[in-house]
C-alpha cells in the first residue's frame, strides 16, 4: 500500500482523496454487519445510509433519513478506496 507521504503531491486536496493511516485502520476495525447496512436512494443527498431495522412479507423497514430503493452497502474500510474492483457492491 502506498503511504500518506505520496499524497503530499495533490496538495489540499489530498485529505478529500484518501483517509489517513489512522481512519484507514480505524475504519477496517469498525464493526460491520453486511446483512442490514445498506444505502437509501435520498431526493437531496442522492443516497444516505441505513439500517435494516426488519423484513417481514418481503417488506424491509430501514432506520435513515428516508428514500424508496435500498442497496447493499460496503464495509467502512472501502471508503475512498483507489480500486473499486475489490468492493463487493458497486451502484
Amino acid at each position: 500500500a502506498s503511504g500518506d507521504a505520496e499524497m503530499a503531491v495533490f496538495g489540499e486536496a489530498a485529505p478529500y482523496l484518501r483517509k489517513s493511516e489512522k481512519e484507514r485502520i480505524a475504519a477496517q476495525n469498525k464493526p460491520f454487519d453486511a446483512k442490514s447496512s445498506v444505502f437509501v436512494v435520498h431526493p437531496k443527498e442522492s443516497f444516505v445510509k441505513g439500517t435494516i431495522q426488519s423484513r417481514e412479507s418481503g417488506k424491509v423497514t430501514v432506520k435513515t433519513e428516508g428514500g424508496e430503493v435500498i442497496f447493499s452497502m460496503n464495509p467502512p474500510k472501502y471508503d475512498k478506496i483507489e480500486d473499486m474492483a475489490m468492493m463487493t457492491h458497486l451502484h
